[in-house]
C-alpha cells in the first residue's frame, strides 16, 4: 500500500452497512480524545437540565413549608450551579465537538482528493460529473452527522438516561423501574420504529440529491444547445421531476421524523403519569417525603431531553450509510495505475520511447481496449494514430501519460520501464493537449502560466504565436489579461482549443501527445486546427490522434486502429495508395468534397 495514503482509503473489501460506519469512526485518527470530552461534556449539559429540574422541584416544595433561608441556600446555591453550567457546558460541548468533526472532515476531503488523484481519469470514466460533484459535496459533509446527530448524542442519551433512573430508583424503585421503561421506550423503540419508516426514504436520498444535481448541471452547461435544438422545455421537466421525487423523498422522512417526535411526547407523558402513581401512594404510607414527590414527578420530564432526539439521529445514522457508501464506491474505484514502491531514477532523455506487444484493458471490461500494439518514437518523429470510435486511440494515450498501465508487453522510456517510474515523472516527459483540455475562467495570461508559471511575455507570444493565435490575442483591448470565461465561454471552440495547444507547446514537453484537438469543431475550423498544429509540432516528437484524415501526409508514420488492433502501419502515401482500411476511410472523407465541386461546378455551368 502507498504510505501517503490514509488507511482509511486503502480499504478495498467489500462491505456491510456496518464495515461503512466502522470506516467513518475510523476517519477520526487523532480526534477520538476530543470526541471523547464532547461527550463528557454533552452528559454533563444533559445532566444539568436534570439536576436544575430535580433541584428546582426540591427547592418549590421545601420553600412552601417556609423553613428558615439557611436550610434553603444549598439548593437555591444549586440551582444557580446547575442552570449556570447548562450552558456553560453545551457551548464548550459544541466549541469541543464542532472543532474535532471539521478538523477531521478537512482530513478526509484532502483524503477524498487524494484517492480521487489514484483513479483518476481513467477510473471515473463512468461517473458522471454531477453525481461526482455530489459525492464530493454533499456526500462527505454529511459524514460529519455521524458525530454530531448520531454517536454523541447516542452516548449523551445511555450516559444521562443511566444516570436519572439510578437516581430516581435510589428515592423511589417503582418510580426508577417506570422511568427505565420509558426511556426504553422512547430511546430506543421509537427510534427503531421511526428509522424502520424512514430506512428506504433515507437510502434513496443521497442518490436522488445526485440524480438533481446531474440534470442541474448537464441544464446549466448545456443550454445554449439545448435551447438552439428546442430541447430546453424537456429538460427543464426533467430537473423539475427529479425536484419533485427528492421532496417527495424529503416529505417521507420528515413523517417519519414527526411520527418519532410525537410518540416520544406521548411516552414522556405517560411515564410522568407512571411516576405520579406510584409515588403518590409511596408519600401516604411514608416511604417517599412530601417535598420529593416534585422531584420524583419532574425528573422524568427532564430526562427526556437525552433521548428525544434519537428518533432523528437513526435517520442521521442511516443517510450517513448511504452516504459513506457513495464517498467510499469512488475512494475504492479499482486503481488503474499502480506506482512502484521505490521509484527508479529518471532516464536523462525519454528516448527512444518504444512501445512491444502493449496489451491494455479498463477494469470490469471483457475484452482489451489495446492488443498488441508496436510503436517507436525518436527525437522529432510525428505519428498520427486513425480510426473510428471506440477503436483504441484515447487509450493509447492514457497508457504513454501512465493514466493506465499495460496488461501485457513493454512500455520503454531511454530503456526504463515506465512502471518502474513514478507517474508524475512519466508526464514530465509525455505532455498531453486533450479534446476537452480545461480552460480555467481567468485571463490568457494565467491559462497559459499553468504550464509554465515563470514564463515571461515574450516566451507567452511565442506559444501562441505558434498556435496561430497571437493577432487575435493582440488585437484584444486587454491582451494578454483578456478574460476567457468560465470553461472558456468568451471563446470560440477553435480559439479554445488553439489556446489549450500553446499551452502544451508552452510546457515544451519532448513527447506531446495530442488527443482529437479538433472534434466538436466544423470540418473547415478543423482542418484548418490540424494544419496549423502540424506546423507548429514540426522537429517536436508528437502523437496525433484524430478521426480527421486531411493534412496527415506531413506526418512520419500513421497507425490505423480497429477494435484495439493495429490493422495498417506505415507512411502516409504509402497508406493511401493501397487498398485497406486507411484508404477506405480516405475515399469517405473526400466523398462529401467530391459532391460538393460537383455541384459548385454544376452551378457554375447553369449561370
Amino acid at each position: 500500500m502507498d504510505d501517503d495514503v490514509p488507511a482509511l482509503l486503502q480499504d478495498t473489501a467489500p462491505r456491510a452497512g456496518g464495515r461503512v460506519l466502522a470506516r467513518v469512526r475510523e476517519a477520526a485518527g487523532s480526534q477520538h480524545g476530543k470526541l471523547g470530552l464532547a461527550l463528557l461534556l454533552g452528559s454533563l449539559a444533559v445532566g444539568s437540565s436534570v439536576g436544575l429540574m430535580a433541584v428546582s422541584g426540591w427547592l418549590i416544595s421545601r420553600a412552601s413549608e417556609q423553613p428558615p433561608v439557611l436550610y434553603l441556600m444549598v439548593a437555591v446555591t444549586a440551582t444557580r450551579a446547575f442552570g449556570i453550567g447548562r450552558a456553560v457546558f453545551r457551548y464548550a460541548e459544541r466549541l469541543v465537538s464542532h472543532d474535532a468533526v471539521l478538523r477531521m472532515l478537512a482530513e478526509l476531503r484532502v483524503a477524498v482528493y487524494r484517492g480521487l488523484e489514484r483513479v483518476a481519469p481513467a477510473g471515473l470514466r463512468t461517473t458522471r460529473r454531477g453525481d461526482l460533484l455530489s459525492r464530493l459535496v454533499s456526500d462527505v459533509d454529511a459524514l460529519q452527522d455521524y458525530w454530531l446527530r448520531w454517536l454523541l448524542p447516542a452516548g449523551t442519551a445511555l450516559a444521562v438516561g443511566s444516570g436519572a433512573v439510578a437516581f430516581t430508583g435510589w428515592m423511589l424503585p417503582e418510580a426508577g423501574a417506570v422511568l427505565a421503561v420509558g426511556l426504553l421506550l422512547a430511546g430506543v423503540g421509537v427510534p427503531w420504529l421511526s428509522g424502520l419508516c424512514a430506512r428506504r426514504a433515507e437510502r434513496r436520498l443521497a442518490p436522488a440529491r445526485s440524480a438533481l444535481a446531474v440534470r442541474v448541471a448537464d441544464l446549466l452547461g448545456g443550454t445554449a444547445e439545448l435551447t438552439v435544438a428546442g430541447a430546453l422545455p424537456d429538460r427543464r421537466g426533467q430537473v423539475r421531476t427529479a425536484d419533485g421525487v427528492l421532496t417527495r423523498i424529503a416529505s417521507r422522512a420528515a413523517a417519519a421524523t414527526a411520527l418519532g417526535g410525537g410518540l416520544s411526547a406521548l411516552i414522556c407523558g405517560l411515564t410522568v403519569v407512571g411516576a405520579a402513581v406510584f409515588a403518590l401512594p409511596a408519600v401516604s404510607d411514608g416511604r417517599l417525603a412530601g417535598v420529593e414527590l416534585a422531584v420524583v414527578v419532574l425528573t422524568p420530564l427532564a430526562a427526556f431531553e437525552a433521548v428525544t432526539g434519537l428518533p432523528l439521529a437513526v435517520q442521521y445514522r442511516q443517510r450517513v450509510g448511504r452516504s459513506a457508501e457513495r464517498v467510499f464506491e469512488v475512494l475504492d474505484a479499482p486503481v488503474q495505475v499502480e506506482e512502484p514502491a521505490e521509484p527508479a531514477d529518471a532516464p536523462a532523455s525519454p528516448f527512444p520511447l518504444d512501445v512491444r506487444g502493449l496489451s491494455a484493458r479498463y477494469e470490469g471490461a471483457e475484452r482489451d481496449a489495446l492488443h498488441s500494439l508496436d510503436l517507436t518514437l525518436d527525437p522529432g518523429k510525428r505519428v498520427a494514430v486513425v480510426g473510428p470510435s471506440g477503436s483504441g486511440k484515447t487509450t493509447l494515450a492514457q497508457v504513454l501519460l501512465r493514466f493506465l498501465d499495460a496488461r501485457e508487453g513493454t512500455y520503454r522510456l531511454g530503456g526504463t520501464e515506465a512502471s518502474a517510474l513514478d507517474g508524475d515523472t512519466v508526464r514530465t516527459f509525455v505532455g498531453l493537449c486533450a479534446q476537452d483540455a480545461h480552460v480555467f475562467d481567468s485571463s490568457i495570461r494565467e491559462n497559459l502560466r499553468l504550464a509554465r508559471p515563470g514564463a515571461t511575455d515574450a516566451q507567452l507570444r511565442d506559444a501562441l504565436a505558434a498556435a496561430r493565435l497571437l493577432d487575435w490575442t493582440l488585437s484584444l483591448p486587454d491582451g494578454l489579461d483578456t478574460l476567457v470565461g468560465e470553461h472558456g465561454a468568451r471563446l470560440s471552440g477553435g480559439q479554445r482549443q488553439r489556446l489549450a495547444l500553446a499551452r502544451a507547446l508552452l510546457a515544451d514537453f519532448p513527447v506531446l501527445v495530442l488527443d482529437e484537438p479538433a472534434e466538436h469543431l466544423d470540418l473547415e475550423t478543423a482542418d484548418a486546427l490540424t494544419a496549423d498544429l502540424l506546423a507548429a509540432t514540426e522537429g517536436r516528437t508528437t502523437v496525433l490522434i484524430t478521426h480527421r484524415l486531411a493534412g496527415l501526409d506531413a506526418v512520419d508514420e500513421v497507425l490505423v486502429l480497429d477494435g484495439g488492433r493495429v490493422v495498417q502501419q506505415g507512411p502516409y502515401a504509402a497508406l493511401a495508395a493501397q487498398d485497406g482500411p486507411f484508404l477506405r476511410m480516405l475515399r469517405r472523407e473526400q466523398e462529401p468534397m467530391r459532391v460538393a465541386a460537383g455541384r459548385r461546378e454544376t452551378v457554375s455551368v447553369r449561370g
